[in-house]
This record gives structure tokens, sequence and C-alpha cells, in this order.
């Protein structure tokens, strides 16, 4: 049996899903650009990346990063790096190009895949997964490394379900949006400025 304190874990995990981040905002954009497809595809990428940091928490990468000075750099570098490099393709979006672009979205393959690497090259996130999870291991755990893996597991999938019906709901205000190509053109410099500023916090944050 699974020992966990389960309604602590799933309150304090809502509340720090609900909270507005780069995960977010990525799959509020696709999802406006592209359809509710578009936003569910992200959120789906997001939720796998989430499943990855579980493995990787439950066999002591968040240990090795807090040891380890010259790998949490790296994978903080390049968490950032892609942040950057996305928030710089939204501040460059105009009204009119969003709305020719809409024709021939990108592949649902594609949009999962950015939305897992915008989780997975996360190096914070991984740390968070050491720190947070093992809280709700009930003391005395019979398999305290089995219970990591279904806290995170289970982290993942309320992830999905609250980011998922996020990118279906501002899918279908996409058509609407897309008639407005300066609404548009505003909402995706916000959300470009948004993923630039996180990035250069996350190349500059110091470890704690």
């Amino acid at each position: 049996m699974l020992e966990a304190t389960w309604l602590l874990f799933i309150v304090a995990s809502l509340v720090l899903i609900v909270t507005p981040g780069q995960d977010m905002i990525l799959v509020m954009s696709r999802s406006v650009a592209q359809g509710p497809g578009a936003g569910v595809a992200t959120a789906a990428g997001v939720s796998v990346g989430l499943v990855g940091h579980t493995v990787l928490a439950t066999l002591g990468l968040g240990a090795i990063l807090r040891t380890s000075e010259w790998l949490f750099i790296a994978l903080k570098l390049i968490g950032a790096a892609y942040l950057v490099w996305l928030g710089v393709q939204l501040l460059r979006s105009r009204g009119h190009e969003l709305v020719a672009a809409a024709g021939a979205p990108r592949s649902l393959l594609r949009l999962f895949a950015d939305g897992a690497l915008s989780n997975v090259s996360n190096p914070k996130i991984a740390v968070f997964y050491f720190a947070f999870l093992p809280q709700f291991v009930a003391p005395g755990a019979a398999h305290p490394t089995a219970t990591v893996f279904a806290l995170g597991l289970a982290f993942a999938a309320l992830t999905f379900l609250v980011k998922g019906p996020v990118g279906l709901a501002a899918g279908l205000l996409s058509g609407w949006l897309r008639a407005r190509p300066r609404v548009l053109t505003g909402l995706y410099r916000t959300s470009g400025a948004v993923l630039l500023g996180l990035g250069v916090k996350l190349a500059f944050e110091r470890r704690d």
C-alpha cells in the first residue's frame, strides 16, 4: 500500500498548478494560435515532461542537482535559452502573420514536443519535485520510493486535468481572436515578453 497524505497533496498541487507560469503561457499561446487541439497537445506534452521529472526524482537526480553545480548550471541555461527563443518568436509575431499561419499549423506531435521540452529542460522543476514530493510520504512508509513515484505521476495527471481544459477554452476563442489581429498581436507580444522575462530570470537565478 502506498502511504501518503493524499488530500493535502492534491490541494497543494492544485494551488501550484493553477499559478500562472511558463507552461500555462505556452499552452494558452499555442491554443490561441492553432485551436483547441493545439492547446490540449501542448498540455499533454507538459504533463509527459513531468512524468520525466518523476522518473528522475525517483532515481535521485534531484539530489545530484543539489550537489553538482555544473550539471545544475548546464540544465538551467538550456531551459533559459529555450524560453528566450520562444519569447523572441512570439515578440516577432504580427497579427496578419498569425492569421495566415492558422491555415498551416504545427503538427500535434511538434506541439506535444514543445510542451515536453519546455518542462523537462527546467532544472528547477527537478529540484522542486525532489523537495516537494517527499513531504507527502507518510513517516515510516514501507515503500517510500514507490510512493514518491506515485505522487509524481499524480501531479502530472493533475497538471493535465487543469491545463488541458485551459488549452481547450483558449482554443475556442481562437477564431474570435484571429479575426482581430491587433488583439492577437498584443496577446502574443505580452506572452512573449513574459516568456522572455522568465528565461532571463531562470538564467540568472541562484540556487537556494
